[in-house]
């Protein structure tokens, strides 16, 4: 490509890049084994391998129906991707899609091999599946939930494990994202549809002035360099330490909230700079604060373990993560991971696959810092379980305990965890990256609270603004086949700069006020962003991941208010 100096190479699908007077293997760049010899001539360059590179389109390109011989229909709800749809698969990767979802999935590959790799952003999320069935140590499947979509080195909704006896085997922060644990906590009430009308408006309200939203939001929870540093080692310990969780907050947790291989050490003085204002903050994008309404009940004894017993029942939904920190602990890692990625000769498939050996000095670093993270995140959200509580308190004239406002879960969205999997009928501890995808355990599982061992993990799914929300079950089949991992979500079906040009924001406001949701958003015109015509079908990803029986539908919720970035 003349105009962006990069080519691709044949041999190896590679992307090649012009830096420093050379072509240069991307994400490579350092290692002068992938410097190109030969001069760009007559479209192709030639590597010290003696692989041709060639410029996009050319050649090296596969069309749609080459593309296609790699895929396979599994069933109704699965596809497998074959060794070789990208180079060096060490095992094979699964999708789950049902005929609505795989339309997308393969529209969006279409237009890959129509335009090459001219068209700049991420890979196809197909693409960046099978690149992380690429990855040193990878074991069973790259594994594609239906809300899979396209992101920054994995797919968002992807899941891969790596077995932590095998020395290769890496960590990679795009297996987790820049927003580490982001996630979901539902909070019940003993309040119905009929007690909430007459105050909607006001509740609403009550909750926009309670919980700070929007881009670099600070908090009002008081938070000194000392508390800092203990929130991000204690987790949600230090939430209720200070008063703003209940004891049994973190029973209906993942992880009892805290990670306990967190290292405040290991995250930098950037991080947590960043970090200190924004306790007790919701953010922006994707994330939200929701009242809801219980809409359908599937399951009856698992909803009634919940403390969800009828249609009409008021829950609170709060969607958030680790806010600036964690994007920081994410960005300090990569620059960390690509320094080691040359020292050990790692090389993947695609530069934003940073990584590093588990057991290396990066690695472990990164896994510290990341726990940090991770706490943080459930220290954020248990703040603003804190202020919700205190809104509802104030506008009921009664006291959080009297309205029955307990945890019912909290799932974590984005995170990487030593589990114990089946991997080819032997018992292994593997690292089970789960990036915009939710961990779904089975009932009797020793990890799950004993309030669920008869009706496995609760699991969250958010919709989008203005759609409805689930609430599932693990299953085992689900521990079979995806190391007990389920959809977190709608996913995108479009980006955010598409959003952004096709709707217009007050269109979408008034869509949302005639359904009779009352909205409050700090930011109005990023609402396009996160309008229902931005994602997917909620309830298609939910129904596919029912099929397939890798988790159970539970609890169908509804949007009252909405309070937004």
């Amino acid at each position: 490509n003349d105009t962006q100096r990069t080519c691709r190479c044949a041999g190896s699908g590679r992307l090649v890049v012009w830096c420093g007077g050379l072509w240069t293997c991307a994400g490579q760049r350092s290692d002068p084994r992938w410097h190109v010899a030969a001069p760009w001539v007559g479209g192709h360059v030639r590597c010290v391998s003696l692989c041709r590179a060639v410029w996009g389109g050319a050649e090296g390109m596969r069309t749609l129906e080459e593309e296609m011989k790699f895929l396979e229909r599994v069933d109704d709800t699965r596809f497998r991707v074959h060794v070789g749809f990208v180079p060096n698969m060490r095992v094979t990767g699964t999708f789950y899609a049902n005929k609505k979802l795989e339309t997308l999935l393969f529209d969006e590959l279409r237009a890959y091999s129509q335009r090459g790799n001219h068209g700049g952003g991420f890979l196809p999320a197909v693409k960046q599946l099978a690149n992380v069935a690429a990855l040193p140590g990878v074991v069973g499947e790259s594994i594609a939930l239906p809300d899979v979509h396209s992101g920054y080195g994995f797919a968002i909704g992807n899941v891969a494990a790596f077995d932590t006896t095998d020395p290769a085997s890496v960590v990679s922060p795009g297996g987790v994202g820049f927003d580490i644990n982001c996630g979901v906590r539902l909070l019940r009430t003993n309040l119905h549809l009929k007690d909430l009308e007459p105050v909607q408006e006001q509740l609403a309200q009550s909750l926009f002035d309670h919980i700070p939203v929007g881009v670099g939001s600070q908090g009002i929870i008081p938070t000194s360099a000392a508390n800092l540093e203990s929130a991000l080692e204690m987790g949600m310990d230090w939430s209720l330490r200070e008063g703003y969780s209940w004891a049994e907050d973190k029973e209906h947790c993942e992880e009892y909230g805290r990670m306990l291989n967190a290292d405040p050490t290991k995250v930098s003085a950037r991080a947590k700079k960043r970090g200190l204002p924004q306790m007790g903050t919701l953010g922006a994008g994707n994330h939200y604060a929701e009242i809801q309404a219980v809409e359908e009940i599937f399951d009856t004894h698992a909803a009634r373990k919940m403390g969800i017993e009828r249609e009409g029942q008021i829950c609170v939904m709060i969607h958030s993560g680790s806010r600036g920190l964690g994007h920081q602990v994410a960005t300090d890692a990569l620059t960390s991971m690509e320094r080691a990625m040359a020292r050990d000769n790692i090389v993947t498939n695609d530069r934003q696959l940073a990584c590093a050996r588990i057991q290396s000095q990066e690695g472990k670093d990164y896994l510290d810092a990341m726990a940090c993270a991770a706490n943080y995140a459930w220290v954020n959200r248990s703040s603003m379980t804190f202020l919700c509580r205190q809104a509802f308190a104030k506008m009921f004239n009664s006291t959080p305990d009297d309205l029955d406002m307990h945890v019912v879960y909290d799932v974590s969205h984005n995170i990487a965890k030593f589990e114990e999997h089946m991997v080819d009928g032997k018992l292994k501890t593997l690292l089970v990256h789960r990036k915009g995808s939710t961990r779904a355990f089975p009932p009797h599982h020793p990890l799950i609270p004993v309030d669920y061992q008869f009706t496995g993990q609760p699991v969250l799914i958010g919709g989008t603004m203005g759609t409805c929300s689930y609430v599932l079950t693990g299953t085992e089949r689900g521990m079979q086949q995806t190391f007990g991992s389920t959809c977190h979500g709608a996913g995108r079906s479009c980006s955010r700069h598409s959003s952004r040009s096709k709707l217009d924001f007050q269109e979408v406001l008034d869509r949302l006020k005639t359904k009779g949701i009352s909205i409050r958003v700090a930011s109005p015109k990023l609402v396009m962003e996160e309008a229902p015509e931005s994602y997917k079908d909620v309830s298609a990803v939910v129904d596919t991941c029912h099929e397939a029986g890798i988790s159970k539908k539970a609890v169908k919720l509804r949007p009252v208010a909405v309070i937004k970035g």
